[in-house]
């Protein structure tokens, strides 16, 4: 089962585990051909790369099954998927768990926020209260059939109330169940050593770029207790500045022979796709068909 690989890879004591940002199937075998072990959908990355919308709550639980669906059909890294606030009802988490299950997905996190949510880095959020947050938790474990599957709670106190109810909350979510949990928007290596201490479970620092949480080494969040580090949009920023400058230059230039370094070969994307074998599979069904 994939939760109880994910559950492995974060309980390696040596360093925390790296989970990368994939916004769509292609992205997570490129991952994975490059040596990632886990994967993560995001609810901004689902809204930006399949929508072009903002992450203000517009995608709805079947665009982030459908893209779930289409990683875990192509890469079978343990992936983890931002569920926002559970898109609604009790019903609607449970709906969430069970269809997640299904395509084979190790790991969700659900949050605290109301379901007008905003991103965890911008201003004006608001939270639910602890006892609803922990019945959105009870859902989707109530909901769960393989129990390895990870239930994470991701709490957005820090910035919204304080440290002191950030802790309260923690520590709540984790006596209802949570099986980890995601402290957001954090910005010192020292409020993630109080957290960890306050905490049963494992850690998730999400070090997303231009926000609050400054950019933190590996080892200084492995040495205040972190288990997991979670890098969500970071190869999806990359790929849209690479884009950005490709419509740019090209809208100028005689051809594309200056800017082929900045491209992936086709012979490259090819061997990410395994397109020479399956090629040659249908060559051979051809040649069997006309003997």
């Amino acid at each position: 089962m994939k939760g109880q690989l994910f559950r492995d890879l974060v309980s390696d004591k040596d360093e925390p585990l790296s989970i990368f940002g994939t916004v769509n199937a292609y992205s997570s075998v490129l991952a994975k051909n490059n040596g990632v072990k886990s994967i993560y959908l995001s609810g901004s990355g689902v809204a930006a790369s399949s929508f072009g919308l903002p992450d203000l709550g517009f995608t709805k639980l079947g665009d982030v099954i459908e893209d779930a669906r289409r990683i875990t059909s192509s890469c079978d890294l343990p992936l983890l998927v931002d569920i926002d606030t559970g898109f609604g009802s009790t019903k609607s988490i449970q709906n969430a768990i069970k269809s997640l299950e299904k395509e084979n997905v190790a790991a969700i996190h659900i949050e605290d926020q109301v379901d007008l949510k905003r991103c965890g880095h911008r201003p004006n959020k608001k939270l639910v209260s602890i006892e609803k947050m922990k019945d959105r938790i009870k859902a989707a474990l109530d909901a769960r059939n393989d129990h390895s599957f990870v239930v994470m709670a991701r709490s957005d106190a820090l910035s919204v109330e304080n440290e002191d109810r950030l802790i309260e909350r923690i520590q709540s979510y984790i006596e209802i169940g949570a099986d980890m949990i995601f402290p957001e928007a954090i910005t010192s290596l020292g409020q993630y050593k109080k957290i960890a201490d306050a905490s049963s479970v494992p850690i998730l620092a999400n070090i997303t770029e231009f926000g609050k949480t400054p950019l933190f080494s590996k080892m200084d969040l492995h040495k205040n207790g972190v288990s997991m580090i979670l890098y969500p949009l970071s190869a999806f920023r990359a790929m849209s500045k690479a884009a950005e400058k490709i419509y740019k230059e090209l809208l100028n230039a005689e051809s594309q022979k200056n800017i082929l370094n900045d491209m992936q070969t086709r012979d490259e994307l090819y061997n990410h796709l395994s397109y020479y074998k399956y090629e040659k599979e249908m060559d051979n069904l051809l040649n069997n068909k006309n003997e």
